[in-house]
């Protein structure tokens, strides 16, 4: 893989390869609707042709070595991105950054699809139990505390 410049976000491409992107965290949100990024390297990138193995094995992330996870968008019609759960790079066989651009979706339907995403997450159901128990844990404190303020003797708030 080689870094090309698409306009201000560096993006690794598999050049002399599948001609598949490795987006760093954050540099997918950067690209995925039609007005963003510029330049003939991105041009040549969204006129890849589609090449996709959806039998493949599970990837490696070729930052940090640990297994990707495929997401199958329904928005997308059969766009999949690879993501990597520990460094939150993303994986782009030849073609589907320019699929993403063409179905991308409103907020209103990331929103229903990131959902979707971390219902099957323990991990994540369970830190949102605790932020949950935290945010009430505070609220409590807070109207506690308010008896040892002077102002609450004074003003009777």
């Amino acid at each position: 893989m080689v870094t090309e410049d698409f306009g201000g976000v560096s993006v690794d491409v598999c050049r002399d390869g599948c001609m598949g992107l490795w987006l760093d965290w954050m540099e997918l949100i950067k690209l995925d609707e039609n007005n963003e990024g510029m330049g003939d390297l991105l041009k040549q990138a969204l006129a890849s042709p589609r090449k996709n193995d959806g039998d493949r094995g599970v990837l490696m992330c070729p930052k940090c070595n640990e297994p990707m996870h495929r997401h199958l968008c329904t928005v997308d019609k059969g766009v999949n991105v690879d993501e990597c759960y520990d460094c939150g790079g993303f994986f782009l066989d030849s073609g589907e950054l320019e699929d993403i651009r063409e179905h991308h979706m409103t907020e209103e339907e990331e929103q229903a699809y990131a959902d979707e995403l971390t219902k099957g997450m323990p991990d994540y159901q369970q830190a949102l139990s605790d932020l949950k128990q935290e945010q009430l844990r505070a609220e409590a404190i807070r109207h506690f505390t308010r008896f040892f303020r002077l102002s609450y003797y004074m003003t009777g708030k």
